[in-house]
């Protein structure tokens, strides 16, 4: 258990690391949109390129963010009920759901990218668009993002079996609210 446990601390702190960086894809992407209106007003000039490039950042800050998200417990769900279970229960919730749903999920999609990207990349994918960019970059990410919560959902799988084996503590919980 403790090589698993060991597993899981690289995987948040990959996952930690990766999710800071999208967050400062948001202040990118907000100065190339600022950027694209003040040109497109002030100068009358505008590129497709411009936009693609927010587009594929808002794209990277969800997908890069999505391990992060999960890391942190910040997915949502449906608290009225969750919130009420003891921390075991919430725990097998969290362990069954991971097994079932989110890393077969996350597997499929990481897999099904992974082929899109392939493709696209051999290719040399474009942008229809006049100016666009390339495409490839863009499909790379999915993949990317997914394989992330996918390998945070592997840590969290841990963590939960780890805390209903006795030999962990679940110091992931979200603090309790105070109203």
């Amino acid at each position: 258990m403790r090589a698993l446990l060991r597993l899981s601390g690289l995987i948040d702190a990959l996952n930690e690391r990766v999710g800071r960086l999208a967050m400062w894809l948001v202040l990118a992407a907000v100065v190339v949109s600022a950027g694209n209106a003040v040109f497109r007003k002030a100068l009358n000039m505008s590129s497709n390129a411009w936009l693609e490039i927010q587009w594929y950042m808002f794209a990277a800050i969800f997908l890069f963010g999505a391990g992060y998200t999960l890391k942190h417990n910040g997915h949502v769900r449906i608290d009225i009920l969750y919130g009420r279970l003891a921390a075991r229960t919430r725990a097998w919730v969290d362990l069954v759901g991971g097994l079932l749903f989110l890393l077969p999920t996350a597997l499929l999609i990481a897999w099904l990218g992974w082929t899109g990207f392939a493709e696209s990349y051999a290719i040399g994918e474009t942008s229809p668009d006049a100016g666009g960019l390339l495409r490839w970059p863009v499909r790379l990410a999915i993949p990317l993002g997914f394989g992330l919560l996918a390998l945070q959902g592997i840590s969290e799988t841990i963590k939960r079996a780890a805390f209903l084996a006795g030999k962990a503590p679940l110091a992931d919980e979200a603090p309790e609210e105070t109203v």
